[in-house]
Parts: structure tokens; sequence; C-alpha cells
């Protein structure tokens, strides 16, 4: 039997990759899953595990998985009623009982995948709506709270119990759940709609404005709006590194702050149509991650993808990460597959800790587009770990304790543990055969390797734990 020993050692490993490949899974609407309301709880799972697997097969390291379309639940939650996505009636379960959320993330970490919950913190049903409210639903429960705007219903920010209530929505997951990530979308008040005159519609929270100035509130009521939102995702960073600091809190806006900046960009104007000022929450650290949904190519100088992102990561005075969303739904409509290529070589390029999220699975899933192949063959070829979260000061894991034996017949095996009783989020496994190093990035379940004979057994092996946010052991160096 062959021991293990820590780094410092003669052999040196390679740096070990570091980018975030992620990718959205929408189940509002049905949009990526389920696919149908109406499937069966094996069904489900075996969707689930099928858009897992084509996120493995792209070579990709994260999924964003939508568990809150609408104050409902895609698991099993104590405070809000099930979604309507998943059985074709709110409340309703699925049958056979499983907890969807569990599912997922057990599946995601047997394939080496981090999974963030994607929750909407503001939109409480989308009208008109195929099945009634739950009863315990927070519109019929809190109607006070809910506002009617176009074609939803509406958590008004400016209800501070609100703001509570989704406090308590992301208290429950990350205490429940081994989660990876919490992950807000571009939602906050409701981007402007319509009357068939054409003008626009106000957001019904008069009454919650004269109250607030009615307490002595100084701030108008563009600003009052924004600080209600700030407060919230202030306090939702805060809560979670109260918590879990391992855990990613991450946030995709709207890919324009406002026009203008930079120069030249034009488009919606977030922080005055939704009052959402993803400036500031970048520029006080109050996420691990950004990911501007930067929909657009190089080709339109006014919303020229370049520009946006330098601008973004210029906002970067905390030094988070950067990821921006990208349109992977154009692909096979105007874009083909290297227009998502070149844009996350673009990224690689501009700066260090590089990273994006695509819109979304389903562009992975249409073989006529190509681009899980690009991926898998051009894009990511090396395996990759998620950068990690240099500002979150937890202990990196020790060293694994590694030994190398003979095993049955002709047979070897390496094997490998943690030396404690936390286990890391993953290992990363590198071996030496030549002069060639070959990086493998292994699930926290696998703790061994085989090797058919002595001969196949690598020159040199380095092994390091991994955890959940990011940070690496020594390496266990061990040589035959």
């Amino acid at each position: 039997m062959v021991g293990s020993r820590p780094s410092p050692s003669a052999e040196r490993p390679p740096p070990i990759l570091r980018e975030f490949r992620g990718v959205w899974i929408a189940s509002v609407g049905n949009i990526n899953w389920p696919s149908r309301p109406d499937l069966t709880s094996g069904q489900q799972q075996q969707e689930l595990i099928a858009l897992f697997d084509e996120a493995v097969r792209s070579h990709l390291n994260a999924v964003v998985l939508q568990i809150r379309p609408a104050g409902d639940a895609l698991y099993e939650s104590r405070i809000e009623p099930w979604s309507q996505y998943l059985t074709g009636i709110m409340g309703k379960a699925p049958v056979p009982f499983y907890d969807p959320l569990e599912f997922a993330v057990r599946q995601a970490h047997a394939r080496g995948l981090e999974l963030h919950a994607w929750i909407n913190p503001y939109r409480a049903s989308i009208l008109p709506r195929k099945t009634p409210l739950a009863k315990n639903h927070l519109a019929i429960l809190h109607p006070e709270w809910v506002r009617t705007y176009g074609n939803h219903l509406w958590m008004d920010p400016g209800v501070s119990e609100v703001q509570s209530h989704v406090v308590s929505i992301v208290t429950d997951l990350i205490t429940r759940y081994d989660l990876d990530g919490i992950h807000l979308d571009d939602y906050f008040y409701p981007y402007p709609e319509k009357t068939t005159s054409q003008t626009i519609l106000a957001f019904p929270d008069a009454n919650t404005f004269s109250k607030y100035q009615s307490s002595g509130g100084k701030l108008g009521r563009s600003d009052w709006r924004r600080q209600n939102v700030n407060l919230l995702v202030e306090r939702l960073y805060r809560e979670v590194k109260r918590l879990k600091p391992e855990i990613r809190f991450g946030i995709s806006p709207f890919g324009i702050w406002r026009p203008g900046h930079p120069a030249l960009i034009r488009g919606l104007d977030a922080y005055e149509s939704i009052y959402a000022d993803a400036k500031l929450w970048l520029n006080e650290g109050w996420v691990d991650y950004m990911s501007p949904q930067l929909y657009w190519g190089f080709e339109n100088q006014g919303q020229d993808f370049g520009a946006l992102h330098q601008w973004w990561l210029s906002q970067n005075k905390k030094h988070r990460h950067v990821w921006p969303g990208l349109n992977a739904v154009k692909v096979g409509q105007a874009w083909k597959a290297d227009a998502i290529a070149r844009q996350i070589l673009y990224t690689r390029q501009a700066g260090s800790d590089s990273g994006v999220i695509l819109w979304n699975i389903g562009s992975l899933q249409r073989k006529t587009t190509q681009l899980s192949d690009l991926l898998r063959d051009r894009t990511y070829l090396q395996p990759a770990l998620p950068p990690d979260m240099s500002w979150v000061n937890t202990k990196p894991p020790p060293p694994p304790i590694a030994h190398l034996s003979k095993a049955e017949g002709t047979q070897w095996k390496i094997m490998w543990s943690s030396g404690t009783n936390q286990s890391p989020a993953r290992w990363v496994f590198q071996h030496r055969g030549g002069n060639v190093w070959t990086t493998e990035i292994l699930p926290a379940m696998n703790t061994s390797k085989m090797f058919p004979t002595k001969q196949q057994i690598p020159n040199a092996m380095a092994l390091f734990a991994v955890s959940k946010a990011g940070h690496t052991s020594r390496a266990t160096i061990v040589i035959p």
C-alpha cells in the first residue's frame, strides 16, 4: 500500500481551471421543466435527469433551477402552495409524492453540478389563471399585500411584511436543502404595461406610498421604490451569509442599468422603470455574483455586448463575480452557435474568474442548433471549477487522505477521504501520464479510482478537496 503526502512536492500539477458554466432551467409556463403540468412524478424525474445529463454533456458545472415562479413552490414548502406547473392544480402535491427540489439537489450533486435555487421575489400570479389560487396562497391569506397590475398579481415591495415574507422563503430554503446558490431574476417592480390607448399603467401603490409619507418618509416615489428593493436585496444577502456563508447569492438583472451607461447605450431604463438599482448592489457587494442579462450581440451599438460587459466589470468595486447571461435561445434563429462561443471567449479575455449563464437549457436540447456539441468540443474542452468566493472567510478543507493499493486480480485502486466528518463539495483529481497532466473534477461521493493493471497507474497523482465556497485544500500527492 502506498500512502499519501500533502504538497509541496517536485510533482507540480497544473493550476486548476476556474470558470462558471451555468444554464437556466425555467419552470414558469412549463418552459423547460416540467414540460407539461400533467406528467407523473416518474416522468418529471426522468425529464430533470435528462436536463442535468445535457448540462454535463455540454461540460457545464452549474444549473439555475426555477423553484418559485409566482408565489408558489416546486418543492415541499411549509409557507407557500405547490406550483400549478407541477400538477396542473395549485396546492396539489406530486403523486406519488416526492420533493422535486430534494431530488434535483441530489441528482445535480451526483453529476458534479452546482444547483442554484432561482426564485422570483415579488410576482404573485400570472393572469389569466388556468387553476384557482390555493387557499394558502399569499394573495388569499394577505390580499392587502397584493396589487393587480396588467396581467399579473404583484406583491407590493413597499409593504414591509412582503419583504419579511420573501426573507422567510429564502431562510427556509437554505436551512432545509443542500443548495449551492440562491438566485433572483430581473423582476422587481413589474415591467411597464400599457393601456389600450398605449399609455403606461401606473403601479397601484399610492396607498402604500401615502402610509410611508405619513410615517415621516422624505423620499420621492421613485427613490422610495428603489429603496424598497434595495432593502430586500441587502437583507437577503446578509441573511444568506449569516446562515450559510458558503452559499452563493446571485442576481440576474436587466442588462442595461440606465441608458447612456456606458455612452451610446439605449434601451429600457431599469433604474427608473422597474426600480432596480443593480449598480448599487454590485458597488456595495450585496451579491456574490451578478449576471446581467446581456442578450444582445456585438453588432448593435445601442446594446453592444462588449461595451455593456466592460461597464458592468467597471462597477465591480467589491471584486465579486460578474457572469453575464447569454441569449442562447437566439441560436438557430438570428444567431449561429459560434455567436455564443464568441461571447464566452470575450468574457474570458475581459477579466479573471470568468463565467456565463445560458438562457436557457432548451437551446442545448435542440440538436439542430449544434450548441451543445460546440460547447463540448470547442469551448469547454477542459473541466473547470466555479471560481471561489475569496471574500467568504471560511477555512479551506484539509488535504485528502489517499491510499493506493492492490485490488482484485490485476487491478489497483486509489481511495481517498476527507479525514474529517465534513464532506467537501467536490474533489479535483489530477494525474500524470508521461509529461501530460489530466484533470478530473469529481462529485463528493466519488472517493476512488480503479486502474486495470499496475502498468496503467499514473506516474503521479494529485488530489484536492473543494469546499462549497470554492476554496481548495492543499494538494495531496501520490507517487507510486
